[in-house]
């Protein structure tokens, strides 16, 4: 290693500008406490890139002067390697004997920054010295002066504190162990050992990771296996779809409609057959018709005639029996004056006056019942004119409305009229429940609903006016639309209340029907409850049973009316008669007076009587039988008219039929023409394999029908749309590149396994032929300490340790030194039996043996107050120890020693403390030890 040979110093510390000489083989430092001893050996470590000693650092000597800048230069030696080889020099390529190191320290960003820089030969420090050097980084620094010998190992040595170069005797022997291969360089080796270890470890580790790695690659793999398939069956779902919706859905339609043809050409020829079977039933009916009509209009003549004759009849038997009533009048009139002229003498005429008054009220209200029965007969002739014709009566409001609204141009008819009941024993049901709805006018148009509603408005008619009517459903088993026939659209809600209404016998089978319910009578059963709602058969309104009904009550009631009214006019002549006597009375006339004078007036009367009544009774008879003949004419004419009504209603029905089913077999033929093409179309869209009838046959017994196929596609759609499928394309490739990846880290993590095993077996084959460079180093550092102890006159014994190629024994391992001085028998380096300056010597000596090389003999050491608690006679010792050893040592001593401390320096060095008030610390005196001309003897 190199030697120091000057140092300079400027802004370091208190020292403005310094150069100290350090061309000496012992340099002794020497100052009082505090005057910059280590000062100086910290500005030789930060020249070196050391640590300084202690907490101190080089910011620390360069803010004390308040300069910005700072610089250290050191002059050392640069000697030939004595093995020679690339870098024969130490500093090569530099070959000078000198070199010269540069360290500035410089203020940037408010912090201090370090710069180096080696120049060859001696330079010196100008203004124009920087510009002229090639500055280093520490790094690069302390690599170039470790080429040069300054190893991290002897740097440790080099900074050792203050005081403490008694401290290697004190350390273990595996400390100082571990210090020896440090110094020699065999701890980076077995560091580097180690660490190849521990990067064989961590590459298990990592082996491990790659293991762990490729088991989730693996699942990775799995799961992309399991999207694969899932994108495969999602793709064969989509296939599929198509497959079905392009291919088979348009084959199966074929067939179908295909089918649907043949089915169609058949149904249309049955519906030919059908329709010309109703066109012949149809004739025949016209036929009938025409019979039924002739006759009809026979018999009305008939009826007219023998009504014509029955009033003859009527009239003359009506002419005779006035004739006979007004002659028994009169002779009731005679024996009443008889009777008077009898009794007449003595009567009281006030009771005749109160007898007259009674009959005038009598009187008064038979007029005023005759009246009201001339009114109803004339109701009831106006019914039965109405019946006879075939319509029905209808009430005043209901006959205003119509009127109204024929008036308005409104189509229109009630509901009464379209209504027909094809049971009679359910005629009363029927009646019951369609009572509320009689008089419910129905709307040809619907866009008429508008002014009839303004006219019903105006009218105030109370009930519904339907402008919306639809055509009537099939009736349910068992309900009362099922005995009902309508003759043509109806209101939705009346035909919904019948079909909902179920026709039951009694009230205990209504009981067992779930919902509404009507007996014959009409008891109704609905949710809100159950009622009677039965209604009078002469309201019946609905159907030709209810118009004969209201037409037989008419007839008997107004034949009842016609005799009661014949009845009440007698007896209003009658009461005439007897108010007139009572006033003849009453005005004096006398009974006798009258029968004297009509005396012959009742005897005509009484003579022409007998005829009177036998022309009474024969015209009665003649009557009653023109009677039953225009009645018979009356029962042939209705009976005719009801035939013919059936016949019109049949006709009509069978008419409807006709045109229904001929505008059916013209649907049917469009459908057909239709079906033609959508086949043709069809064909032509279908993929040419399934042109082959048994082609289309083979699918048609793989998938059925196309609803069979269509669920089968809705059920697929559900699938695509509700399951989770891979649908990314990219998915198949990026399997395959995943097992590919799989594959390839499988090879490679075999590969790293093998050669991790491999490069295992390397280091530990190859630090197990390290370890006879191990041992050769602990034998050549006792060889040194052995050979520094003769040098000193100490016995100096080491035992070498047990090295073997194991971790456990290379960490347990040390190094264990023993001492003998003045033959007072051996000592360990730290047992406590070794004085102040025995541990100094103890220390110097296995420090020193670090620093020995015999391929590097040279170097320095900084030794900081290795005199320090010794004794005169130790101090000579030391300083004649290290006199002759062949290092440099700069050691630093307080003044406060004995003199013999300066015996061995070639150079001393006297630093002074800064007075109070003074900017710069005094410069440092050197003391030059004398060399005698002669040679001095070395001591070897």
């Amino acid at each position: 290693m190199f030697q120091i040979r000057e140092i300079e110093m400027v802004h370091w510390d208190f020292w403005r500008a310094i150069r100290v000489p350090l061309d000496a083989q012992i340099v002794t430092i020497v100052g009082p406490n505090g005057s910059g001893k280590t000062t100086m050996l910290d500005a030789l470590r930060t020249l070196l890139a050391l640590r300084c000693s202690g907490r101190r650092d080089y910011k620390r000597y360069v803010r004390n002067n308040k300069e910005n800048f700072a610089w250290l230069r050191g002059v050392v030696s640069n000697p030939r390697r004595g093995e020679g080889g690339l870098f024969p020099y130490l500093f090569f390529p530099i070959t000078s004997p000198e070199v010269t190191l540069f360290c500035r320290v410089k203020k940037q960003g408010g912090d201090w920054v370090r710069h180096y820089a080696i120049a060859e030969g001696v330079v010196e420090l100008t203004p124009e010295t920087e510009s002229g050097l090639q500055w280093l980084g520490v790094n690069e620094y302390k690599r170039r002066l470790e080429s040069a010998g300054l190893t991290a190992a002897i740097a440790e040595v080099l900074a050792l504190e203050q005081g403490d170069t008694d401290k290697l005797c004190e350390y273990s022997p595996k400390a100082l162990l571990d210090l020896v291969f440090q110094v020699f360089g065999d701890k980076q080796v077995l560091d580097n050992y180690q660490d190849a270890k521990l990067r064989l470890k961590e590459t298990e580790s990592e082996l491990g990771k790659v293991e762990q790695q490729m088991a989730q690659i693996g699942l990775d793999v799995e799961r992309m296996k399991l999207r694969s398939n899932s994108f495969l069956e999602w793709q064969a779902l989509q296939r599929d779809v198509v497959r079905l919706e392009k291919d088979v859905v348009p084959g199966l339609k074929y067939l179908e409609q295909w089918d649907a043809l043949l089915a169609g050409l058949q149904q249309f020829r049955l519906a030919r057959t059908n329709l010309r079977a109703k066109k012949q039933e149809l004739d025949e009916l016209n036929l009938a018709y025409s019979e039924f009509d002739l006759h009809r209009e026979a018999a009305m003549v008939g009826e007219r005639e023998a009504k014509q004759a029955y009033d003859n009849h009527f009239a003359l038997f009506q002419q005779v029996r006035d004739a006979a009533r007004d002659t028994e009048k009169l002779l009731k009139e005679e024996a009443r004056l008889r009777e008077l002229a009898e009794s007449e003498h003595g009567r009281d005429a006030v009771s005749i006056n109160d007898r007259l008054l009674a009959l005038k009220e009598q009187l008064a209200s038979l007029r005023q019942w005759l009246r009201s029965a001339k009114e109803e007969r004339q109701q009831l002739a106006d019914m039965q004119n109405a019946l006879q014709a075939g319509r029905a009566p209808s009430p005043d409001f209901t006959r205003n409305m119509r009127s109204a609204l024929d008036e308005a141009a409104i189509s229109h008819q009630v509901l009464t009229e379209i209504v027909e009941v094809t049971d009679a024993s359910w005629q009363q049901a029927v009646e019951a429940l369609l009572a509320p709805y009689r008089h419910i006018v129905l709307l040809k148009r619907a866009s008429d609903r508008s002014r009839a509603w303004e006219i019903a408005q105006r009218l105030r008619y109370r009930h519904f006016i339907v402008p919306d009517s639809e055509p009537v459903p099939r009736a349910n088993k068992g309900s009362v639309l099922e005995v009902v026939d309508f003759n043509g659209d109806a209101p939705s809600w009346v035909v919904q209340l019948l079909n909902r209404t179920q026709r039951v016998v009694t009230v205990e089978a209504g009981g067992k029907v779930d919902g509404d319910w009507i007996t014959q009578e009409g008891y109704h059963k609905e949710r809100r409850g159950g009622r009677d709602i039965s209604v009078r058969p002469s309201d019946f309104a609905f159907g030709e049973a209810a118009r004969q009904s209201r037409l037989g009550d008419a007839l008997s009631r107004l034949k009842v009316l016609n005799h009661q009214i014949l009845d009440a006019e007698a007896r209003d002549v009658d009461l005439s008669r007897d108010i007139s006597a009572h006033t003849e009375q009453l005005m004096g006339m006398q009974a006798v007076v009258q029968l004297a004078a009509r005396q012959e007036e009742f005897a005509a009367a009484t003579a022409r009587f007998p005829g009177e009544q036998e022309s009474v009774q024969n015209l009665g008879a003649e009557l009653a039988a023109a009677q039953a003949a225009w009645e018979a004419a009356r029962d042939a004419r209705e009976e005719l008219r009801v035939g013919f009504e059936r016949s019109k209603d049949q006709r009509e029905r069978l008419a409807g039929q006709v045109n229904y089913q001929q505008d059916q077999a013209q649907r049917q033929q469009l459908e057909i023409h239709k079906q033609l093409r959508q086949l043709r179309e069809l064909k032509t869209s279908m993929q040419d394999h399934l042109s082959d009838v048994s082609a289309l046959n083979a699918v048609r017994e793989q998938f059925g029908s196309v609803r069979e196929v269509q669920h089968l596609l809705e059920r697929q759609r559900q699938q695509l749309a509700n399951g989770q499928w891979e649908t990314d394309e990219t998915i198949l490739a990026r399997r395959d590149k995943l097992q590919n990846d799989y594959d390839t880290v499988q090879r490679d993590a075999e590969v790293h396994y093998k050669e991790v095993q491999r490069t295992g077996e390397l280091t530990h084959e190859a630090r197990a032929a390290y370890i006879n460079k191990l041992r050769a180093t602990v034998r050549a550092y006792c060889r040194n300490i052995a050979r520094l102890g003769e040098l000193a006159g100490i016995d100096v014994e080491a035992e070498m340790p047990h090295l073997d190629n194991d971790d456990a024994v290379l960490a347990q391992a040390g190094l264990a030194a023993r001492f003998n001085f003045d033959q007072k028998g051996m000592m360990g380096m730290n047992d406590g039996e070794a004085s102040g300056g025995q541990q100094v010597m103890k220390s110097l000596i296995l420090l020193i043996g670090l620093m020995m090389d015999d391929a590097n003999p040279s170097g320095f050491v900084f030794i900081d107050e290795p005199f320090a608690h010794l004794d005169i006679f130790n101090i000579d010792r030391v300083g004649a120890f290290l006199k002759a050893t062949q290092a440099q040592y700069l050691i630093t001593t307080p003044l406060t020693h004995n003199t013999n401390v300066y015996a061995p320096s070639d150079l001393t060095l006297t630093t002074r403390k800064k007075r109070p008030g003074d900017t710069w610390a005094p410069l440092i005196l050197q003391t030059r030890r004398r060399v005698e001309t002669a040679q001095q003897e070395l001591i070897v």
